[in-house]
């Protein structure tokens, strides 16, 4: 309370008969006070009540009454070790003198405590809403500043998902490199047990996942590479809406629409830019499809690249390139623009393997197996250095999915790494070195692969075998 507040107070709350205001001795410790008070607010809090959790953080569509965001958010990097002192709460500010909104207090609080940009963190947020897109374009420009930093956020609820502006500014942060999903009965006991004071008290996911479904859909549908939402914008677009012309293209092409689809497909191919490289550098084939679990130094962001060769049964090459994934576009979704523009003979057998350096996202595996099973013709096989987060199901079920569909996917080994460094790599004629441990790091990541891969009947027929009385 300031001078003001105080007369304020004197005035309509003390019945002062008349006297005049005195300040005397009301702000002795005022500047003191204040300090403390801004430092409290810049600070994040240790922990949450289990009421604030239970009742700010469910999957809920309407969510009335949850006008406070909160932002739980865990630190990590190579050069220091994880202590309490790297998570955190912050809650968005409504005061009138400081309007600050949870993320935005992250940041600011990230810049103080972590000046260096040149050093590689791993941060994660769960929210309680998804970030506006004021928000979202400063998390944009913080990624600039810190080139080697990874986040990834995990929302509750998205914040104004009907609105265009909105779902622009969740693309910005997908485009940015940013991982992007609602939270699951996983997140929400991860939170539980290192954000909230139980006291003990179990986790219960009871209410919590109410409307997580319909949220991860329309997460998905708004992320959706290179395509417009279309109850946003209806064919054909309203006079004077700013809309995507590629998108406009492909509402054009869509079946039941009377034009020339082969022709225009071809004529929007020959426009875009072909993300095709050839060949790689040896330092951006050993950084980026390097198995290790953590970045070597020096720290750089890992990214999606996808080497592929067409062959006949006979041995035939038909052809050979490596894509990047682009801004709203992926990888494997430019690997099926480019056989698709090959125009292959549908008559002729032809072999495709892919090295690939994640293995491919939900939306990529069922676009790659719908692919394969438009193209009968064409047989596909996959081999990742890594595993793209797969501690989530929803990343799991993508694997299992064109394993199940008859599209192998595999780790690459010694023999792959060798096969990829002689067809795609800049090598001048020199072998390929193996970093410290790659068969060690591949062999791990072969048996969590293969735990992933692993169907439940097995599982069930294996503790049937113990016989167990």
């Amino acid at each position: 309370m300031s001078c003001d507040d105080f007369e304020y107070c004197w005035d309509n709350f003390v019945d002062h008969k008349g006297m005049c205001f005195q300040r005397r001795n009301l702000l002795k410790d005022y500047d003191f006070l204040a300090a403390e008070l801004q430092e409290i607010l810049r600070n994040p809090m240790d922990r949450i009540h289990p009421s604030t959790f239970r009742f700010h953080f469910p999957n809920l569509v309407y969510a009335s009454g949850r006008k406070l965001c909160y932002l739980c958010f865990q630190v990590e990097g190579d050069y220091f070790s994880y202590n309490d002192s790297d998570r955190g709460v912050f809650r968005n500010k409504v005061h009138p003198w400081a309007r600050c909104h949870a993320e935005q207090c992250f940041l600011s609080w990230f810049r103080d405590q972590y000046p260096y940009r040149d050093e590689c963190y791993n941060v994660t947020w769960f929210l309680s809403w998804s970030p506006c897109p004021t928000c979202a374009q400063e998390v944009v420009e913080f990624l600039e500043e810190y080139r080697n930093l990874t986040l990834s956020i995990f929302t509750s609820r998205l914040y104004y998902f009907w609105d265009p502006n909105y779902q622009e500014g969740l693309c910005k942060l997908w485009d940015a490199g940013v991982q992007l999903d609602i939270m699951s009965c996983d997140d929400f006991e991860y939170c539980w047990d290192n954000f909230v004071y139980h006291k003990g008290m179990r986790f219960q996911r009871r209410n919590l996942l109410k409307d997580y479904d319909f949220l991860s859909a329309e997460l998905q549908e708004i992320l959706r590479p290179g395509q417009q939402r279309k109850r946003d914008w209806p064919f054909p677009p309203r006079p004077g809406a700013q809309v995507d012309p590629r998108s406009w293209v492909q509402e054009v092409t869509e079946p039941g629409i009377n034009t020339r689809r082969h022709s225009l497909h071809l004529l929007v191919s020959f426009l875009l830019p072909r993300p095709t490289m050839n060949p790689l550098q040896e330092v951006i084939f050993c950084r980026q499809f390097g198995n290790q679990h953590r970045v070597p130094k020096p720290y750089y962001r890992r990214k999606t690249y996808l080497c592929y060769q067409l062959k006949l049964p006979e041995g035939t090459l038909i052809d050979k390139g490596c894509l990047r994934n682009k801004k709203k576009r992926h990888a494997e979704m430019c690997f099926i623009d480019k056989i698709k523009s090959l125009m292959l003979d549908t008559s002729q057998r032809v072999e495709i393997i892919c090295y690939i350096t994640w293995s491919p996202c939900p939306f990529c595996a069922e676009e790659l197996v719908a692919f394969v099973k438009d193209n009968p013709h064409l047989s596909l096989r996959i081999f990742a250095s890594r595993l793209y987060v797969h501690w989530r199901w929803k990343y799991q079920q993508g694997l299992r999915h064109l394993h199940a569909s008859g599209i192998p996917v595999a780790v690459m080994s010694l023999p792959e790494f060798e096969d990829c460094w002689r067809n795609f790599v800049d090598h001048q004629d020199r072998s390929f070195q193996p970093w410290h441990n790659l068969d060690q790091y591949s062999k791990s990541i072969k048996r969590r692969l293969g735990k992933i891969l692993t169907p439940l009947n097995d599982l069930r027929n294996d503790f049937r075998n113990l016989k167990l009385e």
